[in-house]
């Protein structure tokens, strides 16, 4: 099996202890995408999109793949680069967690720190700004608007919860960042089951400390986010997501990061208003070090 064969196919957990108080005939699902290779969900559309540039020629063994990503995208195209020979340049904020910046550099791939009160969106300008002084050196997948991107969660994500339910899937809970679990994803189930209720998940405020996820009113929106899809829209608040991740740890024995507490948070408030249903959620990475409650 190459690496790229084991991108996918994660398990769907189901979620029991911190749903103690719900009917039994009411679900909550989790994709555990950690399971993944690089260790998160962004294994997916990151092969997706090399894949992609190879296919249309954008993509050469002399280019190297450039691109901004606040830790886990930067994580995969370093990975996956590297199994597949080119070379990797990433602009991260400058407050990304040092263990990303030594995976990246462990693989290969030029890290590029950007001012870290300019967050992702600094980082994303820092790219363009690279790009555009010398387009023909570089494969600039563009994570935010390129189409190959909601279309790995259209063919592999959506699909897979579709088989691992049995077609029960009634609500898809999903942060949004780029979008393209959410888009993908959510396309996918409506045209397998239109009645599935699609629910996107978003910080509360600008400030925040919910890596990944993007406060849409105060950031630049991602080309391939589609508003029209949503049939709720859902904020959650940092310390919220902080009493969640630690729940998880305690009463699921499941260590993630604060943007997939803060899908679970969004999808029990779902489950809580059902009789019956299935509720799907994306956790989209695991947390190593342990997550700190407040009081």
């Amino acid at each position: 099996m190459r690496l790229s064969e084991a991108i996918g196919n994660t398990p769907l957990l189901r979620l029991t202890r911190i749903l103690r108080d719900l009917p039994p005939e009411v679900e909550v699902l989790a994709k555990a995408e950690w399971m993944n290779p690089g260790g998160s969900v962004k294994d997916r559309p990151a092969l997706s999109m090399i894949l992609d540039g190879e296919r249309r020629g954008a993509l050469t063994p002399q280019k190297t793949i450039i691109d901004a990503s606040s830790g886990n995208t930067a994580v995969a195209y370093a990975m996956i680069g590297a199994a597949r020979g080119y070379r990797v340049r990433l602009c991260v904020p400058a407050n990304v967690d040092r263990g990303v910046v030594a995976t990246l550099e462990a693989h290969g791939a030029e890290v590029v720190l950007t001012d870290a009160a300019k967050g992702m969106d600094g980082a994303t300008r820092e790219v363009q700004r690279i790009v555009s002084a010398a387009p023909d050196l570089f494969f600039f997948p563009d994570q935010l608007n390129n189409d190959a991107n909601w279309k790995a969660h259209y063919s592999g994500t959506a699909n897979e919860i579709w088989r691992q339910t049995g077609g029960r899937v009634t609500h898809f809970v999903s942060g949004v960042g780029t979008a393209g679990t959410f888009v993908g994803t959510g396309r996918r189930l409506k045209e397998l089951k239109g009645e599935v209720r699609l629910i996107s998940v978003q910080p509360s405020s600008p400030l925040h400390g919910l890596e990944g996820l993007r406060h849409l009113p105060t950031s630049i929106v991602p080309g391939i986010y589609d508003p029209a899809m949503v049939d709720e829209e859902t904020t959650v608040e940092t310390e919220a997501a902080q009493e969640m991740a630690a729940r998880l740890a305690r009463e699921e024995g499941i260590l993630v990061g604060l943007s997939a507490a803060a899908a679970v948070l969004a999808a029990v408030s779902v489950a809580s208003r059902l009789n019956q249903g299935c509720v799907v959620t994306v956790l989209p990475d695991r947390r190593r070090s342990a997550p700190q409650a407040h009081a």
